[in-house]
């Protein structure tokens, strides 16, 4: 199977996960990128099952929309069910590095809010220590170059990347070359600094369920 059918597989596989949870209330929390996009097409099968969506960006709120799903600002809605989202690695405890579609900051309010947090990968995500997909940081635009500074004292090499605003006109870091054995305690670390926003690792919330694309089916693991 190519990588973009294993990502279909996982989105199917998704679908058929969450099918149980849905009610005529129930809200779902959508992530943001290629495989979510595939998510999002699979769930419109099912809309009138449930009530609608919270999106993580700005794109998955319209292409949410343009199926004809109802897409709710998060401070109207008093749970969410379940979020499903895709990651860029993801190691075995289920922690993730998340953000390179520069949608991390809505992306980790989303899952914090959530019940439950499906993550959907194809198997060349799954890692043993993350780091090689350089992590996201998204910073306050007049405090790059400080908290460039800082990243570097924690080992790390950062990258601005270049012609990306986020949706909340924010930048992104891209800091390369760590080997992240404690992301808990990195993930604070980073957060820690005086002009960060968020950090694109999902440790002290990790997904709760990942749903891992490979070439022998759809595998179900959990942390």
């Amino acid at each position: 199977m190519t990588q973009d059918e294993l990502k279909q597989a996982v989105a199917e596989a998704a679908v058929e996960y969450i099918l149980p949870l849905l009610e005529e209330d129930t809200i779902v929390g959508v992530g943001t990128g290629s495989t979510a996009n595939l998510f999002i097409d699979e769930l419109a099968k099912h809309k009138h099952l449930f009530d609608g969506t919270v999106a993580s960006s700005e794109a998955s709120a319209e292409r949410l929309q343009g199926h004809g799903i109802p897409v709710y600002d998060l401070n109207s809605v008093s749970s969410i069910r379940v979020y499903v989202d895709g990651a860029d690695e993801s190691n075995d405890h289920l922690h993730l590095i998340k953000g390179g579609g520069a949608a991390l900051t809505r992306e980790k309010i989303v899952a914090a809010c959530s019940e439950e947090f499906v993550c959907i990968a194809d198997e060349s995500k799954l890692v043993k220590v993350l780091g090689d997909f350089p992590l996201p940081v998204e910073v306050i635009p007049m405090a790059r170059s400080y908290v460039a500074r800082e990243l570097v004292k924690l080992g790390g090499d950062p990258v601005y990347r270049e012609g990306v605003v986020t949706d909340n006109g924010n930048h992104i870091l891209d800091v390369y070359n760590m080997q992240i054995v404690d992301p808990v305690q990195l993930e604070g670390q980073i957060n820690e600094i005086v002009g960060v926003v968020t950090n694109g690792l999902f440790a002290s919330r990790p997904a709760n369920v990942l749903l891992l694309g490979t070439q022998s089916g759809v595998k179900t693991l959990k942390a």
